[in-house]
């Protein structure tokens, strides 16, 4: 039964949740009996940082009822959060569950979910009750706060649980999170979007605009600083159009000097930024705020005005290249990265042209590019025009080309400066040195040792590799 049936507030389903644990806690300590050893699961995350925080979660709730987190998928409980952005992402998906049936079969008590933004997909349910019934557990974007009660239904029957949610306007907080990063953790301040470009399935499968509270948040990131957290990323599909749906609207600028208030905190991050709700306030927030990181991830998707329109992205080549004018004015030593769509339906040698003239003139420090990927559901899907694969990807090699050498010059313009840099870990292949991110994303590696881990040092930044650094500390 649905919670909105029950009309429990967010308040009572968290501790209804809780109750789901401990009962979830007893069948698994059965298990470990019977099987004379812990019970292990791994969480494996496809797609952007709303899923990985997303994930953070699914960890948090499983450790609490007793399981022991795995790196490999030959696991008791393996769950898949997935991503559906692009086609490949499913893709990877449906051939991981072909692997997991032969994992089954060596180990019948495997439990195998399924959750996340392809379960919001018309057809995917269906397909799963079809040709993957060795699934146990499949539920969507909207109800991941009732993970508890689904892995307990899971436990105490031997059948498939389906509960999927076409909406839910509640936001439920205070669940367990185990985060993956002890100095660096995300904060969702919002879920869904509203925006309905015509190329993107978001809003179809994350569902419309919900911000936080600003005081829940708040609560968090105090919180995530008392243990240890120094930087913070705010996530939501466009965090400029926060607060617009709250009882007391609040803008996104002024959430921002809100966090930047925060004793301990040392970074914040954020994305997505939509350009057409960026607004002028924001801009002057980002200067005010010491704290806010001096990058700005702003999407492109094209340089073309017209192709813009049929995106239905609501801005055009003009007004995007005026904020980056506005950022650099009020920020000059700001990075900025961007995505970047090629191949959409009906983009013509001109169109592709104006997105190559608009990566030269605002020189981007990196950006992501994409082929366009059909996503059944969305309008772009249905429009006339597709452009040849062949066309597709030499333009997508071309504009490859300017994005790298144009990313190259703007890091090798770095070299010699002193800047801080947060200390990630240790080198994967050469334990001898630490690896670091600078304010503009960007990574160096210079010598030092893991007790530094966490910890904000300034660093020279001696050589450029192109897409790293090397350094020392000052």
């Amino acid at each position: 039964m649905r919670d909105f049936e029950l009309n429990l507030t967010p308040e009572q389903e968290s501790k209804k949740q809780y109750e789901y644990m401990e009962k979830a806690k007893e069948l698994v300590s059965i298990k470990e009996k019977e099987l004379g050893r812990k019970l292990t699961f791994s969480v494996v995350t496809f797609g952007c940082q709303m899923n990985a925080r997303d994930s953070e979660k699914l960890v948090g709730i499983l450790t609490e009822m007793g399981y022991v987190e795995v790196e490999d998928e030959h696991a008791d409980f393996v769950m898949y959060n997935t991503c559906t952005v692009r086609e490949n992402a499913d893709n990877k998906v449906w051939g991981r569950l072909g692997y997991l049936q032969s994992y089954k079969k060596k180990n019948p008590h495997m439990i195998i979910g399924l959750c996340g933004c392809m379960m919001q997909e018309p057809g995917v349910v269906e397909k799963l009750k079809k040709s993957y019934k060795h699934v146990n557990l499949i539920f969507g974007t909207h109800n991941i706060y009732k993970f508890a009660e689904l892995v307990y239904r899971c436990l105490s029957s031997n059948k498939q649980i389906i509960d999927v949610w076409k909406e839910n306007d509640k936001i439920v907080e205070d669940l367990p999170i185990k985060r993956k990063f002890k100095f660096k953790s995300g904060v969702n301040i919002m879920f869904g979007c509203n925006n309905f470009c015509s190329y993107c399935i978001v809003p179809y499968v994350r569902g419309r605009e919900k911000s936080r509270e600003p005081k829940d948040i708040i609560r968090e990131i105090e919180g995530l600083v008392a243990d240890g957290v120094c930087e913070v990323m705010l996530l939501g599909q466009n965090v400029n159009s926060y607060g617009k749906n709250l009882d007391n609207p609040m803008s996104f600028a002024n959430l921002l000097r809100e966090v930047n208030k925060i004793e301990g905190l040392k970074r914040i991050r954020f994305m997505t930024s939509h350009p057409k709700d960026l607004s002028d306030d924001l801009i002057l927030a980002m200067k005010e705020c010491d704290k806010v990181c001096g990058h700005m991830h702003l999407p492109l998707q094209s340089g073309s005005s017209r192709i813009l329109k049929v995106m239905n992205r609501h801005y055009d080549k003009e007004k995007y290249l005026d904020i980056v004018r506005k950022l650099r004015e009020a920020i000059p030593d700001i990075a900025i990265t961007t995505d970047i769509i090629v191949g959409f339906p009906g983009e013509t040698e001109e169109d592709f042209e104006e997105t190559l003239n608009v990566v030269k003139e605002v020189e981007y420090d990196s950006a992501f590019t994409f082929i366009y990927s059909k996503r059944t559901g969305t309008p772009a899907a249905t429009m006339d025009n597709q452009v040849p694969h062949d066309v597709i990807k030499d333009r997508f090699n071309r504009l490859l080309k300017v994005v790298q050498e144009i990313s190259a010059k703007k890091a090798k313009s770095l070299e010699g400066k002193v800047v801080p840099v947060l200390v990630e870990g240790l080198n994967e292949h050469d334990d001898s040195l630490v690896t670091g991110r600078l304010e503009n994303n960007l990574v160096v590696h210079f010598k030092g040792t893991e007790d530094m881990i966490g910890q904000i040092y300034n660093v020279k930044l001696e050589e450029s590799k192109g897409f790293y650094f090397l350094g020392g500390i000052v």
